[in-house]
């Protein structure tokens, strides 16, 4: 439902660009976004976008580093990952919702949400 892609091994200080394309029915949110997991650690919420207006959100110190936008295409959206550290290594998962503040500052779960990408960064 929502694909994904985008992911890969880079070392560190490196760049990927994840792209996450929701299909027709759980395109029709509020809000698309990212959050990642790593093996071990907890869901960490990366980014989100407001199809409304435009309004981002960045998790703590990735605002900087990460930027998330809206591609060409329709509903297409974009994570450019630049200065990427090890710790960056988890499988990034893009979803939908409402709105962002649901997520960033209610801390639910996407509505919809899709298999993944892995991103691995190697020092």
């Amino acid at each position: 439902q929502l694909q994904a892609s985008g992911g890969g091994s880079v070392q560190a200080g490196g760049s990927l660009r994840l792209s996450c394309a929701p299909s027709e029915s759980t395109g029709n949110r509020g809000a698309v976004g990212w959050y990642r997991q790593a093996p071990g650690k907890d869901r960490e919420e990366v980014s989100c976008i407001s199809t409304n207006d435009g309004s981002t959100f960045y998790g703590n110190s990735l605002k900087g580093r990460f930027t998330i936008g809206r591609g060409d295409a329709r509903n297409i959206v974009y994570l450019q990952m630049n200065s990427l550290k090890p710790e960056d290594t988890a499988v990034y998962h893009c979803g939908t919702a409402q709105a962002c503040t649901h997520v960033f500052s209610w801390h639910q779960q996407y509505d919809y949400w899709g298999l993944g990408t892995q991103v691995t960064v190697s020092s």
